[in-house]
């Protein structure tokens, strides 16, 4: 078996793993959840999160394995980190490189291999995020990027802990107030309104922010696989580096330009750029901050402020008014930007900026649960003024009663032990506005560890709206719009779950297939809307006709069925239910003073609890003796009494 070759940037590799202190660490339920979600996903057996070491590979997260780690030298994760595109080999078996692989010809028997590089964020592989099955198999485009997108998960999160290594190098030398400060900075950094990132020396990106994001047009993994010169429009790149190496070199201590970066659909953007850098304490570069504000519509302003001064020479009050008020964005934009420059050099009074103008509500707690910070979103949500709710515990705020007892029971258990289940994920839960009314919010809580004590930060969205237009999309879905009765999706989605039912009660199982007789003759004498009213009053007496616990659908035009669950007998009960339904539905019906008259054939099919027979199989049997009992003179019910089982077995 040929053992992997050493990659070109090893040694590099290697102390940037050890940088990370994550070798031989604890699991992580950040790594587990995507090794779960994995096997899940893909279908397979093993999935595993691993670092490629320097005589082994260790699984920092791993399904479906009982061993924590392997040599080098039969890892197939050796090789993947030499390619820059996954690795998939559908049946080592017959592949050279693995067919006399101990882990092949021994347990765990490998097959199958998918594994994509985590690379960190100046482009080293790490190790991978990887597939293992024992029995071969060939992966689909769409699992293979299934398998992509988690792995980009992961590499996000390694860039993380990479940016994290760096600002832990510079906290350790800091002082206690700087790192709280730096702490809360990491628990906002997302938030800023201006693009923000943090980039290292070589160029590559070590933290950037949503509205970086948004501006360029890249989602953050995409990002992560640039630098800020493959984004910068080549004519502005010139006079961007020679600033950089001015600051670098010390002469300048920050720098402040207008350039443009290309979008990833290709178009230009105008951007205000504001480059300082940090240093450790022996003057060493650690890495630059960069501010970035999308100055696209004020530069297509000017460009229109100009154009329509070269139209508008002879009107010279016209134009003093616009230049004034081109004067005064200008002016606006300048402080905005002084602003900026302000809130770089004083990190707390940037937090403080971007806390109280966030779309979000925003409450900062002590670890006893106690409300310190209250932004004005909060107060806006919540109905409480910052005056009002700083100082007094979040139970007694936002919480609904019946939830409090919960809530410091939560508290106290995550100060005890470490562990909770509602950090650092998105939540959807119920609060209470100062007034008493009810709201649904999506809920991100964070703890911090400052100086010793715990911290918790909350950012909660009112989403009382959105979950109502959902639960209304989601009732759309599955009732007919003219009728109100549950319609074929639900059909579909319910059958499965009434056969499970039956199996688990022992009760019968029935289904109605009914059709109108004699519907189109009233549709086309009286019209459709009297057609419609007809459809309406039928739906009616169907619902009036079954019991509660029966369920009645329209499948289409003037079709329905009928699910009848816990029935005692195989056949007797449904053909009453049928012979009902015909007398009900024969009965005649006012049509804005007219009268008509329809009736019904209808088939029945019979599901017992050890059939196997599917749901679909079961509407199709009833529809076939449907149509049996139209051939048979319509108004008729099907199988007769004789019959006491499906046309076909199951």
């Amino acid at each position: 078996m040929p053992a992997a070759s050493l990659p070109s940037d090893e040694s590099e590799r290697q102390e940037l793993l050890k940088s990370l202190d994550i070798l031989d660490t604890a699991p992580e339920p950040v790594f587990d959840q995507i090794t779960r979600l994995t096997t899940r996903l893909l279908g397979v057996p093993i999935a595993v999160f691993s670092l490629v070491d320097k005589d082994r590979q260790w699984f920092k997260s791993r399904v479906g394995l009982d061993v924590g780690e392997t040599s080098r030298e039969v890892a197939f994760c050796a090789h993947a980190i030499l390619q820059s595109a996954p690795l998939v080999v559908s049946d080592a078996t017959a592949d050279p490189r693995f067919e006399d692989n101990a882990l092949v010809n021994g347990d765990p028997n490998i097959r199958f291999y998918a594994g994509v590089p985590i690379r960190s964020a100046g482009g080293h592989a790490l190790g991978t995020l990887c597939a293992i099955d024992s029995r071969p198999r060939w992966l689909s485009a769409e699992d293979l990027q299934a398998l992509r997108d988690l792995a980009d998960i992961v590499t996000k999160e390694m860039h993380y802990r990479e940016a994290l290594a760096v600002a832990r190098h510079s906290v350790e030398r800091s002082g206690d107030a700087i790192a709280y400060s730096e702490a809360r900075f990491r628990s906002v950094f997302d938030l800023a309104s201006i693009g923000m990132a943090m980039v290292a020396p070589d160029g590559g990106w070590l933290s950037v922010n949503e509205a970086l994001c948004r501006i360029v047009g890249y989602a953050p993994e995409e990002l992560y696989r640039t630098t800020f010169r493959d984004i910068t429009y080549p004519p502005d790149l010139d006079t961007d580096l020679a600033l950089l190496r001015q600051l670098e070199a010390g002469t300048i201590d920050q720098y402040q330009l207008e350039k443009r970066y290309v979008r990833k659909d290709g178009s230009l953007v105008w951007i205000n750029l504001n480059v300082t850098k940090k240093t450790g304490p022996d003057g060493e570069l650690l890495y630059y901050v960069a501010a970035i504000k999308d100055i696209q519509a004020q530069k297509e302003a000017e460009a229109k402020l100009q154009a329509l001064h070269a139209d508008l020479e002879t009107r010279v009050a016209t134009r003093t008014r616009e230049l004034n008020d081109a004067v005064a964005m200008l002016r606006s934009a300048m402080a905005l930007q002084q602003q900026a420059e302000q809130l770089l050099k004083d990190r707390e009074a940037e937090l403080r900026s971007v806390i109280e103008n966030a779309n979000d509500a925003y409450i900062g707690l002590d670890r006893d649960g106690i409300v310190r910070e209250w932004n004005r979103q909060a107060e806006t949500t919540f109905g409480w003024c910052a005056g009002e709710a700083v100082g007094r515990p979040l139970d007694a705020l936002i919480i609904p009663a019946e939830m409090g007892a919960m809530h410091r029971r939560g508290m106290a258990r995550y100060l005890a032990t470490g562990s909770a289940s509602v950090l650092n994920q998105r939540l959807e839960l119920p609060a209470v506005r100062k007034d008493g009314s009810g709201l649904t919010v999506e809920v991100r809580i964070t703890a911090l560890e400052v100086k010793g004590t715990t911290i918790f930060s909350a950012f909660l969205h009112d989403i009382t709206e959105r979950k109502a237009l959902e639960a209304q999309r989601e009732y759309d879905s599955r009732h007919d719009a003219l009728t109100g009765l549950l319609n074929r999706r639900a059909l579909t989605e319910s059958l499965p779950i009434a056969q499970a039912r039956s199996r688990r009660t022992g009760k019968m199982l029935g289904v109605l297939f009914i059709d109108l007789d004699g519907f189109k003759a009233v549709n086309d004498s009286h019209g459709h809307e009297a057609g419609d009213k007809l459809l309406c009053e039928i739906a009616r007496r169907l619902q009036d006709t079954v019991r509660k616990t029966d369920s009645v659908f329209r499948l289409a035009g003037d079709e329905f069925t009928v699910l009848l669950e816990d029935m005692t007998d195989t056949y007797a009960d449904a053909h009453a239910v049928a012979q009902k339904v015909v007398e009900q539905i024969s009965a005649p019906v006012d049509l804005c003073g007219q009268g008509a008259t329809v009736g019904a054939s209808i088939g029945i099919a019979i599901f017992t609890p050890e059939s196997s027979v599917s749901g679909a199989d079961l509407v199709k049997e009833a529809d076939y003796w449907m149509y049996e009992a139209k051939k048979a003179g319509r108004g008729r019910v099907l199988p007769d009494r004789r019959s006491t089982c499906l046309r076909h077995s199951p």
